[in-house]
């Protein structure tokens, strides 16, 4: 957990409510059936659902590296985690890596939100190494693959 945190256990609790709108992709899964659901013109419907499967294959292409790489997580200083963990794996982030991913593919169905869509990506991967359940290179290798699967998503 960062020092930060650590002082002020009200920061704490509040970054870890945030970080859970980022668990199992569910924020980006949110706002693009939102996007799909209001947008009336086909291109932008497609372009939404692009971001849907993007962000559904980052998740599953993340948790397949996981289980290649098996890194522990952090060791939580005899603290339990602030935040529930659904594995102990820890590289990549999920939240960096379909954040990226999502923020990438939906940029492209609502130009406009694009600042918005990677100021959620950042701070949803920040908050991981803040919260002490990721190391900085994992968020940096999270972030790197959703962004790659967002430049590679067919248009």
């Amino acid at each position: 957990m960062s020092a930060a945190a650590q002082r002020n256990p009200k920061l704490a609790r509040a970054l870890a409510r945030y970080s859970l709108i980022g668990e199992n992709a569910a924020v980006w899964l949110a706002i693009g059936t939102a996007g799909l659901a209001i947008s009336r013109s086909p291109g932008r419907r497609e372009a939404w659902a692009d971001g849907l499967d993007a962000t559904l294959c980052a998740f599953a292409l993340n948790v397949a590296i996981k289980h290649v790489v098996r890194r522990p997580r952090p060791p939580a200083a005899g603290a339990a985690p602030l935040t529930p963990l659904l594995t102990q794996m820890s590289f990549p982030s999920t939240h960096a890596t379909t954040s990226f991913a999502a923020a990438g593919v939906f940029a492209r169905a609502l130009p406009p939100a694009t600042p918005l869509f990677y100021a959620l990506a950042g701070t949803l991967a920040v908050s991981r190494p803040a919260l002490g359940v990721h190391y900085p290179s994992d968020v940096l290798a999270g972030a790197a693959l959703g962004s790659a699967i967002a430049k590679l998503w067919p248009r």
